[in-house]
């Protein structure tokens, strides 16, 4: 508080100071100046949580910012321009900080933030003035007529301002040996059993593939590896070229391949069937 206050031409000579001549002594002075503007906009936020040191130092990386982006010749005084850096760095930290589940950093976020409990408590005020009561789809329709986003916004901004994180290692009881939250979250992988069948049936297919495929000759099992057992399939026409064949007679090869092996299947009863299905 003991910083010195500028007047409009100081300022002015400082900030040329710094963008023209890199002078670090003329943006030092040009900061600590303003250091106190910085400190009054961070003590606004501390309604949120954050602790007021990290909220200074926010805001005195934001009036950094300013600084060594402010341009003198627009004609405009420093601490106006500082204002929008400052106010713009703060919010930043308070949204990034208020939970471990990311709020959202476009505009209308934001404004939802900062101004949806203050703009919901003044509709409630003149709701009752009115002698008027709104439900809470009423409620959020009109927020977001007012601040100008959409609903769905309003809707996700509610619950993220709903109540802070709560872990999901806490106990559910006071008791030493509660059951931590987590224990009830149902596990979205398959279950032990589903495994074992999986790979039982895995195991058989592999067996009856490899049955199948013995029936073939060597010319008929290459051409059906290449058609379609491989990641990138061959054409008929390549197939050709190598094995001095039409790509006609290789369509041919394989159909003839395809129905030695699904009657070699057939033969193995209902159960290969079934796992197919």
């Amino acid at each position: 508080m003991k910083a010195e206050l500028l007047d409009a031409e100081t300022e002015l000579t400082l900030a040329y100071a710094w963008r023209d001549q890199r002078d670090e002594a003329a943006l030092h002075r040009l900061i600590t100046a303003y250091m106190r503007l910085a400190i009054s906009m961070a003590s606004k936020y501390r309604r949120y949580g954050a602790p007021m040191n990290d909220l200074i130092q926010e805001a005195g990386l934001g009036l950094m910012k300013a600084a060594d982006k402010f341009d003198p010749d627009r004609g405009v005084r420093f601490s106006t321009y500082a204002v929008w850096w400052i106010k713009a760095s703060i919010q930043d930290y308070v949204m990034r900080n208020w939970s471990m589940v990311r709020t959202g950093s476009t505009s209308s976020q934001k404004s939802l933030f900062f101004n949806m409990r203050r703009v919901q408590a003044r509709l409630e005020r003149e709701s009752m003035a009115k002698g008027e009561t709104l439900d809470r789809h009423q409620m959020r329709e009109m927020i977001a007529i007012e601040v100008g986003v959409p609903l769905r916004d309003v809707e996700m901004m509610e619950g993220r301002l709903s109540g802070t994180d709560f872990s999901l290692n806490a106990t559910q009881s006071t008791e030493d040996e509660g059951r931590e939250w987590i224990d009830t979250i149902e596990d979205e992988g398959k279950r032990g059993d589903e495994l074992v069948e999986e790979d039982h049936d895995r195991g058989a297919l592999r067996n009856w593939l490899g049955g199948a495929m013995s029936k073939l000759n060597e010319r008929e099992r290459f051409i059906v590896v290449q058609r379609k057992l491989k990641d990138e399939a061959r054409t008929l026409e390549s197939l050709g070229e190598e094995l001095s064949l039409s790509k006609e007679r290789v369509r041919q090869i394989e159909a003839a391949a395809f129905q030695k092996m699904r009657k070699y299947l057939e033969k193995q009863g209902g159960e290969v069937q079934s796992l197919l299905a």
